[in-house]
């Protein structure tokens, strides 16, 4: 990991935002398609830059409206949520990790705590402020449907594990080549 600067520091949740390597980096990863599909069987309608939400096989899209859509999901639904589950300071490349992470596996999945007397779960690392723990963690959602690991997901995860761990910015992200 990285050592910070020093005038680099953990900050409360209420001040972080969302970058626009943050929404440019899902938009690279996800892709584009202008109509709903199913990205591997077994998984829900997709449409635009890997928007579920209300989408039904048939729907269409255009870019702009997509990018439209995907900032205000980030904004609205994943970026909150993680501010709302969330207790403890945060440094900004980790909480746009934390971002695009629960943007993939949804935000009732990061936010899930672990059954008492279970391993700690992701938000249990966290918000114990064992960050290192928590971002070595990020690589165990690598699974899509059926509990089979996906070879895209596996390097989706180890990519947000460098950026948590301050190694890799998420503007270096933003010019990968789609998987």
């Amino acid at each position: 990991m990285i050592k910070p600067s020093t005038a680099q520091v953990r900050s409360a949740m209420a001040v972080l935002v969302l970058t626009a390597s943050t929404l440019v980096g899902i938009a690279v990863h996800e892709g584009y398609k202008d109509e709903a599909y199913i990205p591997v069987p077994g998984d829900v309608p997709t449409i635009g830059y890997g928007t579920t939400a209300g989408v039904r096989m048939g729907d269409r899209t255009t870019p702009v409206r997509s990018l439209v859509r995907l900032l205000d999901e980030i904004e609205g639904v994943y970026a909150a949520g993680v501010k709302r589950c969330v207790t403890v300071p945060l440094y900004q490349y980790e909480y746009e990790a934390f971002v695009r992470l629960a943007y993939s596996i949804g935000v009732p999945t990061f936010c899930r705590k672990a059954s008492p007397g279970k391993s700690p779960n992701l938000i249990d690392l966290i918000n114990a402020e064992k960050y290192a723990e928590a971002c070595t963690r990020i690589e165990a959602f690598k699974y899509g449907p059926g509990r089979k690991i996906l070879p895209g997901l596996v390097k989706r995860r180890a990519e947000e594990r460098a950026i948590c761990e301050g190694k890799k910015s998420g503007r270096q992200n933003a010019t990968l080549s789609q998987n």
